[in-house]
């Protein structure tokens, strides 16, 4: 198997599909109003499906956590550690909820912590070089 996308359960389509493509720049070509969103993050698929349509496709009823919640986090490189506090106070201004301002690790990496109108963290974190070369 591979690995396809990650998606989350929504409960306002419009508001996080807004969130995501105009705050933290994911590529989407679809309407706000639609049941399930495809979005793309480079190169990775990423999908926001309404909840109540989720379900009825399932024919399943689930329960979900509300507000700020540690279920999943979703992981965002930049290449810089001046990046890192640049991304974080652009999507502060933009709406996201602060979780942990921009600190440097005592392992190095310089990381943030954000939530999408929803609860749902987003890091936003660099080792100061490349992403192709950030393992290494």
């Amino acid at each position: 198997m591979r690995l396809d996308g990650f998606g989350l359960l929504v409960n306002d389509m419009a508001r996080m599909i807004r969130f995501y493509r105009d705050v933290l720049g994911f590529e989407i070509r679809e309407k706000e109003d639609t049941e399930n969103v495809y979005l793309v993050k480079d190169g990775t698929l990423f999908l926001l499906y309404g909840r109540k349509d989720f379900e009825k496709m399932t024919n399943h009823q689930y329960e979900y956590v509300k507000g700020l919640n540690g279920h999943s986090e979703i992981a965002l490189y930049v290449d810089t550690f001046k990046e890192v506090d640049e991304a974080f106070a652009k999507a502060v201004a933009n709406g996201a909820e602060p979780v942990l301002e921009p600190t440097t690790e005592p392992w190095g990496q310089r990381t943030c912590y954000i939530a999408d109108p929803e609860g749902n963290l987003i890091e936003i974190g660099s080792w100061d070089k490349p992403y192709g070369e950030k393992d290494l």
